[in-house]
């Protein structure tokens, strides 16, 4: 789905190299009871979900969030700046490493130095607790230049990572480097101050920001063994925690988290988010000449089906995956899309069936969220024949027994006087989003002994 607000503003400041173009936004989904189906075919799980390095210690995933690129409005350029960065971790590990993406770049992307360390105490987004700032390397080097279109993955390092933490990770830019490669919704407070202050415990910040830049992913390992594997939250807006509340990681994947750590288990399981605002199975983002999504379109990212392998079945350690889309394949054309990308119930669940089918290629575990109810939705996204449609999805992804299991965010969320429309008490305004409450009531409605 697809918020076409800038609903929320941050503040920017300028510094002479510094130019932070600031969009804020939100969109869209997600789905509840557990029916399970016929277990993945395919692939060996455990070579899928337990990579080990030449140390033979194993890799998962503790925080994720989806590259995208950024419409040519975007003017967002930093030079010799650091940008400091929030991640909130899922699981815990006694060492880390970071990935960066220069994935929509154009040039090199330069990093003079990066380090991480965890946040300080109190609510401040800037301040690091010194005893833990760690340098980060890439081959050796202090330094590293990312080519256009890859990603870079550092030296493990030592450092006590909880689970539930907050990390700040610090990368100093010393070149002319446009803000190419961003998550844009990051409901969180990054910062970015004049030059290299990587290791400095606190920074005063010359631009701060709803986004996340070139920073893609944090893994974490630890000497517990094998078992530890990561929970995929696939999905759109909804997913990614639009309307949710800034810095206090209140996602519906934030939540799960807690439940799972909270849960009794021999092992432990991260939970990353891999949902991106306004995004649709089948289509790229297309916004069609004076829509009003032509200044962010960009940042919806390409669709489910093409960023599957990057965004779900590269993720260290990734066992389960629970996607939660399609509402914004309904909404979209003849709103931020042009009414010719119109889709049927039956090209949806097609859609479904591909991700099925890729999982349990790569031994990964598929879970079918249920469509939230949408009536009365501020963006025109509902119709009686987009609601026939989202209840003909939603019945085959509880009746199908195609997916290994199935979260009915459906009916953890819809109202119960009319289940066209979400209940009250967990719509965030707008009647297609869930607030806090119900992002909580998401979490609760997954049953956890699927992720077991």
């Amino acid at each position: 789905m697809t918020d076409d607000r800038a609903r929320r503003g941050y503040r920017t400041g300028s510094a002479t190299s510094c130019v932070v173009a600031l969009v804020t936004g939100a969109l869209l989904l997600l789905t509840a009871p557990s029916t399970p189906a016929a277990p993945g075919a395919g692939g060996d799980p455990a070579a899928a979900r337990h990579t080990a390095d030449r140390g033979g210690r194993t890799w998962v995933g503790t925080w994720s969030t989806t590259p995208t690129a950024v419409p040519a409005s975007d003017g967002t350029v930093f030079e010799d700046q650091t940008v400091r960065q929030t991640v909130h971790t899922s699981v815990g590990g006694d060492r880390v490493r970071i990935r960066l993406s220069n994935e929509f770049g154009d040039r090199p992307l330069v990093v003079g130095e990066a380090r991480i360390a965890r946040r300080a105490g109190g609510g401040s987004t800037t301040r690091i607790d010194p005893r833990t700032d760690r340098p980060l390397t890439f081959g050796g080097r202090a330094s590293t230049t990312v080519p256009a279109g890859a990603p870079a993955l550092s030296d493990p390092v030592d450092l006590a990572v909880p689970a539930g933490s907050d990390l700040v990770v610090s990368i100093h830019l010393p070149e002319r480097t446009p803000g190419s490669t961003v998550h844009a919704f990051a409901f969180q407070h990054n910062h970015a101050a004049p030059g290299n202050v990587t290791g400095a415990a606190d920074i005063e910040p010359t631009a701060t920001f709803d986004r996340w830049y070139f920073l893609t992913g944090v893994s974490v390992s630890a000497r517990r063994g094998a078992g530890d594997s990561a929970v995929v939250a696939f999905g759109d807006s909804i997913t990614d925690g639009s309307d949710t509340g800034v810095n206090a990681n209140h996602r519906w994947p934030d939540f799960l988290a807690q439940r799972l750590r909270s849960a009794r288990g021999p092992h432990a399981r991260g939970v990353l988010n891999q949902g991106v605002s306004g995004n649709r199975l089948l289509h790229d983002p297309n916004p069609p000449a004076g829509s009003g999504a032509e200044g962010y379109a960009a940042y919806f990212g390409q669709s489910a089906l093409r960023r599957f392998d990057r965004d779900v079945a590269a993720q260290p350690g990734a066992e389960h995956v629970v996607v939660l889309l399609g509402v914004n394949d309904l909404g979209h054309p003849g709103t931020t899309a042009p009414a010719s990308e119109e889709v049927t119930a039956e090209d949806i669940i097609g859609a479904h069936r591909q991700i099925i089918a890729r999982a349990h290629e790569r031994g990964l575990k598929a879970y079918g969220g249920t469509i939230l109810p949408f009536k009365g939705d501020t963006f025109g996204f509902y119709s009686a024949e987009n609601e026939a449609a989202r209840q003909a999805v939603n019945r085959w992804i509880r009746t199908g027994g195609e997916y290994d299991g199935v979260i009915d965010f459906d009916a953890a969320l819809r109202d119960p006087s009319d289940p066209r429309r979400l209940d009250p008490r967990y719509d965030s305004g707008d009647h297609l989003h869930p607030n806090d409450a119900g992002a909580e009531a998401m979490a609760a409605a997954v049953p956890l002994h699927l992720l077991r």
